[in-house]
């Protein structure tokens, strides 16, 4: 297919190798030429990790080992997989954006390796709140739609986040992968809700509309504080929608 095609062949294993570390083979010059219109596939490659994750929990489930266990062993999992990079980027930009006061010193520290205090807080809130979330829906049998759900709905802001907001940087994801096309977000969007309409029903309303709040309110931060995205910030955001997902889907099965 063309690069200008709404849909490649290879925009899945594009999104899988940009953002996991499964060892799928990429065609890297198509998928720079494709950039930003592979972004629909975030939510698949989402959800490819969240299969994986899901099949090691049930296998857990299987042998008998408690919902508290096998969510800690789920979100290791999806820990393992991607290669902690949401989660770094949300420890980044909890940094940067709180850290400095002005927007090229909260640009300095988003780029530093090193982690301060609201990058460990950040990431101790997030890894807590996702624990006991899965443990009480695992605990409810709703191990597959707990995994599917949040990581597709959680890729989908990113997408938005990329084409909304500009980059706050010169260079880094922003500049690399481009703006995602409309229609791509719409493709993305109606992959996403499909799939949550076909495993809640009507409660794909209520989880759209708070992750999109939630998201929306980080993409005011981001603008507020750096004046656009970063590949942190679009990590950060995928952070916030699944933890937000997750508490949502918990609210309206218990």
């Amino acid at each position: 297919m063309a690069k200008d095609d709404i849909v490649s062949w290879g925009d899945l294993p594009a999104a899988l190798g940009l953002l996991t570390r499964l060892p799928v083979r990429v065609d890297t010059d198509a998928a720079m030429a494709r950039g930003a219109r592979a972004a629909w596939a975030w939510p698949l490659a989402g959800a490819v990790v969240a299969v994986i994750a899901a099949l090691s929990g049930a296998a857990a489930l299987r042998l008998g080992l408690p919902p508290g266990i096998v969510a800690g062993l789920v979100l290791a999992a999806q820990i393992i997989i991607t290669g902690a990079m949401h989660e770094d980027g949300l420890a980044d930009s909890a940094d940067g954006l709180w850290g400095g006061w002005t927007r090229d010193r909260r640009l300095e520290i988003m780029k530093d390796s090193h982690i301060g205090t609201y990058g460990v807080l950040a990431l101790i809130l997030s890894v807590g709140l996702r624990w006991l979330a899965l443990q009480a829906l695992i605990g409810l049998g709703w191990l597959w739609p707990a995994l599917i759900l949040p990581a597709m709905l959680s890729r989908l802001p990113m997408v938005a986040l990329l084409q909304a907001l500009p980059p706050a940087r010169q260079g880094g994801l922003g500049r690399s992968v481009g703006v995602p096309p409309r229609n791509t977000l719409v493709l993305g969007t109606g992959l996403t809700m499909a799939v949550t309409l076909l495993l809640v029903g009507p409660w794909a309303l209520p989880l759209a509309l708070t992750v999109g709040a939630v998201s929306l309110g980080w993409a005011a931060i981001a603008m507020a504080k750096i004046g656009g995205h970063t590949g942190d910030i679009l990590g950060g955001a995928q952070q916030l929608a699944e933890i937000t997902a997750l508490l949502t889907l918990l609210a309206l099965a218990a």
